[in-house]
């Protein structure tokens, strides 16, 4: 299910950058595509600019309602996380002894 959720999601993001990225702030939307006439043989300057405002607006929500689900579907499955300096310490052996150290004295 997450596997799922998560494509979907990213097939989202993709979609929206790419509407996002065929917007034109002086408002000739998509002109450019579909050859020489554009895309305004089927639609006008205001028809393709608010078609792009809407589908926007769709992908937008479905980016936020993808993104709220992953957050609630992988809330508990975190792992949690421990210290590195905890880890070294506990797999550091230091071997114990009851002996005094030997410790070499100076030839006179």
């Amino acid at each position: 299910m997450g596997s799922v959720l998560l494509v979907i999601h990213l097939m989202v993001c993709i979609f929206l950058v790419a509407c996002i990225l065929m917007q034109r702030s002086t408002g000739g939307a998509l002109d450019g595509l579909g050859g020489g006439s554009g895309a305004s043989s089927f639609l006008s300057a205001r028809g393709t600019g608010n078609l792009l405002t809407r589908t926007t607006a769709v992908l937008a929500t479905l980016l936020f309602v993808t993104s709220i689900s992953l957050a609630l579907y992988y809330r508990g499955q975190a792992k949690p996380r421990e210290s590195l300096v905890e880890k070294a310490a506990a797999e550091q052996q230091v071997p114990v002894s009851n002996e005094a150290p030997v410790v070499p004295t100076a030839e006179k």
